[in-house]
């Protein structure tokens, strides 16, 4: 499969929330959570990503078809530095997992932006937890660390490395 990833403008608003949904519908197994009356579950710094300069919502494309999405930040939740890009949302949907969509997509979204990164990873996702350090492989041979972050949404896994957008 053929994948790409694009950033997404305003009007792709409808397709990301669409995926938000699907995505937290994943995660609602993880969290425990149940979604709001009307069914449907919502990521409300969404607009965010539309108004912010700091923010980059991506869509992830296999053969022409949306497949997922990434929202990268500028900004390290951990430490603070105002120069690491945060990858603070990566989703593929069920149906094109398995088949390397994933760690391409992800690779394309390292390659897009130039620096160092921030991957964090819930422990009790076990899904990501399995995936994370093969992707972050995948883009990074094994220039990668790898760190304990604690907060009171759970134990994490943080992987930090560089990329550069020519390497891509």
């Amino acid at each position: 499969m053929r994948v790409t990833v694009e950033q997404a403008s305003v009007s792709d608003a409808p397709l990301l929330e669409n995926l938000l949904n699907l995505y937290l519908y994943d995660f609602s197994e993880v969290h425990g959570t149940a979604p709001e009356s009307d069914g449907r579950f919502r990521y409300p710094r969404l607009p965010l990503y539309f108004s912010e300069p700091n923010r980059t919502p991506l869509i992830i494309w296999a053969d022409g078809a949306p497949a997922g999405f990434a929202l990268v930040s500028r900004g390290s939740l951990i430490s603070g530095a105002p120069d690491v890009w945060d990858l603070s949302e990566f989703f593929v949907v069920r149906g094109l997992r398995r088949r390397g969509i994933g760690g391409d997509a992800a690779s394309a979204v390292f390659g897009q932006f130039d620096g160092d990164w921030e991957v964090r990873v819930l422990e009790q996702n076990a899904g990501a937890y399995a995936f994370w350090p093969h992707a972050i492989r995948h883009h990074t041979g094994d220039a990668f660390e790898v760190s304990p972050w604690k907060t009171d949404a759970g134990n994490w896994t943080v992987f930090r490395f560089g990329s550069d957008k020519r390497a891509a």
